[in-house]
């Protein structure tokens, strides 16, 4: 897997549960990141008055956009931060959580009925647990060898399906 990927798994293969997690940012200080990305600005805004006293007043548009696009790019990873997918079986119940830009969404599957599709390539595949006319992809967050390793997980703990 990637530096940028986590796969946490808990309970063992004669435990009753497993679960397991991926996110997509392992590491992530707010503070620190606006640290960062504030400096960026404020030195791009700096270097962008020294120039419009020198006369070359046109950069100081330039210099807001820039400063404007640090900020968007800071938010968007503010808000991704925290993204992850929860993937749980217990019993006969197979529950998957997508947490995406703040937004939460929760699937259910039964674990008799559920199957694992492994699509694409080994070096892009795409994994997708299907039941009843329903899909959604697990392991988004993962790299391709993260992938294949959670579809060989899956499909022994779906029963081999």
């Amino acid at each position: 897997m990637s530096g940028n990927d986590t796969f946490e798994r808990t309970g063992g293969r004669s435990a009753g549960e497993f679960t397991l997690v991926t996110r997509r940012i392992t590491s992530f200080h707010a503070r620190d990141c606006a640290l960062v990305f504030g400096l960026l600005a404020l030195f791009s805004l700096v270097v962008a008055t020294v120039f419009a006293a020198l006369g070359a007043w046109l950069i100081l548009p330039f210099a807001g956009i820039e400063a404007f696009v640090l900020y968007l790019a800071y938010a968007w990873i503010d808000r991704h931060a925290q993204d992850c997918e929860r993937l749980t079986i217990c019993g006969d119940a197979v529950a998957l959580a997508v947490c995406d830009g703040g937004n939460t969404r929760e699937y259910a599957f039964n674990r008799a009925w559920a199957r694992l599709v492994v699509g694409g390539s080994a070096r892009d595949a795409r994994l997708v647990l299907r039941s009843h006319g329903r899909e959604v992809e697990v392991g988004r967050y993962l790299d391709a060898n993260g992938r294949l390793a959670l579809a060989r997980e899956l499909k022994a703990r779906l029963g081999g399906r």
